[in-house]
Formats: C-alpha cells, structure tokens, sequence
C-alpha cells in the first residue's frame, strides 16, 4: 500500500516485480515511477532509523556538475572517479574543503547555502539535492 500527501509518501507493504524476481522495497536504493502519466526522476530511497525515507534524487547534470567542482577543489585528476555517492571526507576533504567546495557551487549555480544546510552535506548526491531545492525555492 502507497499513499502520497504533498510532498512526502507514506510506503508500507510494497514488492517490486523485477521480470519473475519480487524485490523487498527495503533493499531498492532508488526507484523511477510514473505517475498520472508523468514521468518522475529516479526517487532516491534512504533508510533512516525506524522509516524509510523517499527523497527525489537531483538530475544527473547536476550531479555531473558537483563532481567536476568537487574534482577542481580537491585538486583531484580528471580521470578520477566521483560519483553521487562519493563522500567528501572519502575523497580528502577536510572542513576548508568542504568550505570551499560549497562557495564553488553557490558561484556555479548561483545559490546561496545557509550555514545550516552545509554541514548537512556529506556526499555529491547531497550537494545535488540541496542545489536543486534551492534553486526550485528561487
């Protein structure tokens, strides 16, 4: 059973069907789904400690684009690999990394990141989300 109000989506009870395999919703990571024939980006899916959390993932030139302002700031080459999932700390970061890494993508996007907001980013795909809801609450 799904239920949706506004914009969070209460999941209980769901198997996806994979060809003949019935996949536990619990172990998907990310899920793409039509709705009222709109098509929808890939959903994002985040276990927290007792619910399962559905975020809207942030479109893949997005997260390109992190990428390649992450690999600038860390002085990183360009045949290294950074993905969504890739962690900062993971990657060399420390805090003034981190620091400028942010003021690299509010130059870039065009965005200004509350304090707040930017200790909450761990990852690319993080960074990726919080640009999109920003520029969408433009």
């Amino acid at each position: 059973m799904a239920s949706a109000s506004g914009v969070s989506m209460s999941l209980s009870s769901i198997t996806c069907s994979f060809k003949k395999n019935q996949v536990p919703i619990s172990s998907l990571k990310s899920v793409s789904m039509p709705i009222k024939g709109k098509s929808f980006q890939s959903l994002r899916l985040r276990t927290g400690p007792s619910r399962l959390r559905v975020s809207c993932a942030a479109k893949p030139e997005t997260v390109n684009k992190v990428c390649d302002i992450v690999r600038k700031q860390l002085a990183l080459p360009a045949d290294s690999e950074v993905t969504g999932e890739s962690k900062f700390a993971t990657l060399g970061a420390d805090s003034l990394d981190t620091v400028e890494i942010v003021m690299g993508l509010e130059e870039e996007f065009g965005i200004s990141v509350e304090e707040e907001s930017a200790q909450g980013i761990a990852t690319v795909q993080d960074a990726a989300d919080l640009i999109e809801q920003l520029i969408s609450n433009k």
